[in-house]
């Protein structure tokens, strides 16, 4: 199995979430910008998609899209509640939300030339759906369910990009405390190293 990564990226989740089932996919990491992969390989003849992740089974098969990835690891892996059950349900709203509202709205601010106006409005937008996590956890430790599962791996990788951006999240206590209880995960922590996005 091979995981095509690039460091902080969405593919970020995919690797914690492989580390979490106990999976070790050989990691391969793709430089956006060149469009290459550590080894050279055109990455788009990989992905014709031109994004990351992209999961490599064993049988030679490759697999994209963030959230589609995570629901297959969950499932194969009890990372996610059972199926036809109420948690489950809620897992999937939540799967759908982090990627529609929260990984989509991050868009915009990826573009250098963004301006001024944009990125006022894009930020503000975010932390209205900041402001709907933080309220979900009110009551509760983890986004579905009973305990931790893939959504959460999910939302600590697009919810962490809020501090890459050097948005304004103390209205967000809650959602930092969870930022930090994920963190601090074995499976979640080896991934960041093995990215270089913590000290070895």
């Amino acid at each position: 199995m091979k995981l095509y990564y690039t460091p902080g990226a969405c593919s970020l989740a995919v690797h914690i979430a492989c580390r979490e089932a106990g999976l070790a996919p050989q990691l391969v990491r793709v430089d956006l910008a060149t469009r290459r992969t550590e080894s050279g390989e055109d990455f788009d003849q990989i992905n014709p998609r031109g994004y990351v992740p992209v999961l490599e089974l064993d049988n030679g098969s490759r697999h994209t899209e963030a959230a589609a990835l995570l629901q297959w690891i969950g499932e194969n892996h009890s990372l996610l509640p059972a199926h036809g059950t109420p948690a489950r349900m809620e897992a999937l709203e939540w799967l759908t939300f982090i990627a529609t509202e929260l990984h989509k709205g991050f868009g915009p601010l990826f573009n250098p030339a963004i301006d001024a106006a944009t990125r006022e409005a894009t930020v503000a937008k975010l932390l209205r759906r900041f402001g709907t996590v933080e309220r979900h956890l009110a009551t509760r430790d983890w986004l579905a369910g009973n305990g931790f599962s893939v959504v959460d791996v999910y939302a600590f990788t697009i919810l962490g990009w809020g501090q890459f951006f050097k948005m304004e999240l103390s209205p967000f206590p809650r959602v930092l405390g969870y930022l930090q209880r994920i963190g601090q995960r074995p499976a979640v922590f080896a991934a960041l190293q093995a990215e270089g996005l913590v000290p070895a």
